[in-house]
């Protein structure tokens, strides 16, 4: 086996935000060199990874020749240059998640008709070249409304998401490649984290059940384990493995999932990395995501996914009407709270909705832990100095 703690193997991570933040934390534990590629001097791994470069991650020429000095590549965001990510895989790059998984997953409409091709089951679509198109096929009531308008590339946060109810609200939507699904009446919202190494081994993580913010389409409470019938967990669980299994897919995934009122598991979308439905982990499980996503990476053995407790995630999101130097308000009471960690992302400045950290919460009873979250989320605000 290749010697990757405290020697000369080189791991390089494309994109230096908050998830690449906590992935070194991971890194730094097993002492292994870590290069980042990002175009933000400021990021938040701009000061704790061992090399940083500035450079466009949509940019071949900085993907590529990034790429030729280190060993390993990997991700912590899905927006990059594939075609540099293939050329550098001819040549002998081991790249993970693979290249080929980053195309069909950058694309919302590549995911669904993947979806489809492999009988994974999720929401009837409609897939348009531009916006334009999509007006003609309502105007002749190809489609009808309501539905959900999704941007086909570079959708994050809520951004490039929408409930189209009517004419009017198409009027600020960009005039994009996009797709169209039908709105499914639902439960819950559920994700499930499955990790994969290149020997085949998988581990999934409990499913968990998001709480989004009605109005800014983020999530606002991650609940672990989700408060669903086990049947209905043991299907989501099922649907995970599937899609990994017939994407090949090598990293970790996370899968976003839709419990409709019949019971029956949908797939939304994908994330093919650390994923926001799992930062509960950090605290709550015996092996968390970001160290998983190592493991699984560098084909190490996975490790136990179970919880020792009950988890909740609230995420610190800037609050409105608040831009500049950012002040978190109040967090010294919840750090009075039995339970809670706070982890602040090195975001220098806040913006309405921006995501600048997370709380988590955990507890043996996760009634009582949801009480919890909720005061922590009434309690700090993240505001301007």
């Amino acid at each position: 086996m290749k010697n990757y703690f405290s020697s000369d193997f080189k791991l390089g991570i494309l994109g230096g935000g908050q998830l690449g933040r906590m992935i070194l934390t991971e890194t730094q534990k097993f002492d292994i060199y870590t290069s980042i590629l990002e175009s933000n001097k400021n990021a938040p791994c701009a000061d704790i990874c061992n090399n940083f470069v500035i450079g466009d991650l949509l940019d071949f020429d900085a993907v590529y020749n990034f790429g030729k000095t280190v060993d390993v590549l990997t991700i912590e965001i899905e927006n990059v240059n594939i075609d540099a990510l293939d050329k550098l895989e001819e040549e002998g790059l081991t790249i993970y998640p693979k290249p080929k998984n980053l195309r069909t997953i950058q694309s919302k409409a590549n995911q669904k008709n993947f979806y489809f091709d492999h009988k994974i089951p999720t929401a009837p679509f409609s897939h348009f070249a531009y916006l334009e198109e999509l007006v003609i096929c309502l105007e002749t009531e190809v489609i009808n409304f309501p539905f959900v308008w999704k941007a086909a590339r570079f959708g994050y946060d809520g951004n490039g998401v929408k409930v189209v109810r009517n004419f009017a609200d198409l009027e600020s939507l960009p005039n994009v490649e996009c797709i169209t699904e039908q709105l499914i009446p639902f439960k819950n919202e559920l994700a499930v984290i499955v990790a994969r190494n290149s020997d085949g081994e998988t581990k999934t993580y409990p499913v968990v059940e998001m709480e989004f913010h009605p109005e800014a389409n983020q999530v606002e409470y991650v609940i672990c384990p989700a408060r669903i019938k086990k049947s209905v967990a043991k299907k989501a669980q099922e649907v995970a493995l599937k899609v990994v299994n017939d994407l090949d897919f090598v990293g970790l995934l996370a899968v976003e999932m839709f419990q409709t009122e019949t019971n029956e598991i949908l797939v939304n979308e994908v994330a093919p990395r650390p994923h926001n439905s799992g930062h509960y982990s950090i605290e709550a499980s015996y092996t968390n995501q970001f160290e998983q996503h190592i493991r699984s990476i560098l084909n190490l053995p996975l490790g136990n996914t179970e919880s020792k407790v009950a988890g909740i995630m609230v995420n610190l999101v800037g609050e409105e009407g608040f831009s500049g130097d950012v002040f978190y308000k109040n967090l010294n009471d919840i750090l009075k709270i039995d339970g809670v960690t706070p982890h602040i992302y090195g975001k220098k400045e806040t913006r309405p909705f921006r995501k600048m950290g997370h709380v988590t919460i955990v507890n043996k009873d996760i009634d009582k832990a949801r009480k919890v979250a909720q005061k922590v989320k009434e309690t700090i605000r993240v505001i301007s100095k």
